[in-house]
């Protein structure tokens, strides 16, 4: 098989699926919130430095990141709060102490917290894995009460054993494999873990920043994959996972379009918004682990 943790089939030949009791085309709003530290190079940068030499500290570069978590981000809870939907932050644990006043709002709304390491840097790039992904994982519990359930690797980077340090963490879905629009189950060495339907395609992080779109594209490319699912989801459920980031969908010239694609998806008979964990349930209670 290419794919060594999932086996190949057709997305329309997998198991029966019953479409959620709230309707065929489970949304899930992803908002990462990341904590890019001041001291070291920037994860992404928006202008490059004179001469092309990195510096640190990026100060520009920085503070792209750090409007998104002082104005983009509380612009992105009010509408959706506002809407009264479901939401999940896939949040790196380092955001609770370098950015309070947003991981509070975060709880306070009753947003999922998926782990996404302690800061925003790479699993094969930030010492043992296993060791990371414990510490985010018990600092996210400390400060949510929760244990995540759910895994989003930084920049959805992954060693060949990820999955096994995931599922020994008691981590129950990871968001990194991107590969149907409904879950699958992954091969792991001990324990389960479910892959959770998320986007590149319908990812603010891609369309703006690396494809360098105009700010009408998001909404352009959720009003035409809504056309297909909605012919799909008469024989097939689907999810439609949006990954969105406060510094790039929270800037003023975007920002309507966001509150268009949530109304646009809001006013759909087959669309449902869901958190990953209520997607996790509605697929383990039809096909569970083997």
């Amino acid at each position: 098989m290419a794919n060594p943790r999932i086996p190949y089939r057709f997305s329309d030949e997998g198991p029966a699926l019953a479409p959620h009791a709230d309707g065929a085309i489970m949304v899930h709003l992803v908002v990462n919130v990341e904590h890019w530290r001041f001291d070291e190079p920037m994860p992404r940068t928006i202008i490059t430095p004179p001469h092309g030499k990195e510096t640190v500290p990026d100060v520009p570069n920085f503070s792209w990141a750090d409007y998104g978590m002082r104005a983009g981000l509380p612009r992105m809870l009010r509408a959706i709060q506002d809407r009264g939907l479901p939401a999940s932050t896939s949040c790196n644990a380092g955001v609770i102490a370098a950015y309070p006043r947003a991981a509070e709002a975060m709880l306070d709304a009753n947003w999922e917290f998926i782990g996404h390491g302690m800061h925003q840097k790479a699993l094969n790039h930030d010492g043992v894995e296993a060791d990371i992904i414990a510490q985010c994982l018990d600092t996210m519990q400390a400060f949510t009460g929760t244990r995540p359930r759910g895994w989003l690797s930084p920049g959805l980077r992954e060693t060949d054993r990820t999955p096994e340090a995931l599922a020994d963490a008691g981590v129950g879905y990871v968001c990194d494999w991107v590969v149907d629009d409904v879950p699958n189950w992954l091969r792991v060495d001990r324990g389960a873990l479910l892959q959770m339907p998320y986007n590149l395609e319908l990812n603010d992080s891609i369309i703006y920043a690396v494809e360098k779109h105009s700010s009408p594209e998001f909404l352009l490319r959720v009003q035409q994959t809504l056309k297909l699912f909605e012919r799909e989801c008469q024989t097939r459920p689907r999810v439609m996972a949006l990954g969105l980031h406060p510094h790039l969908m929270g800037v003023p010239h975007r920002f309507g379009y966001f509150e268009q694609i949530l109304d646009t998806l809001m006013a759909h008979p087959d669309v449902c918004f869901k958190t990953g964990s209520d997607i996790a349930d509605w697929f383990t209670a039809q096909c569970p682990p083997v």
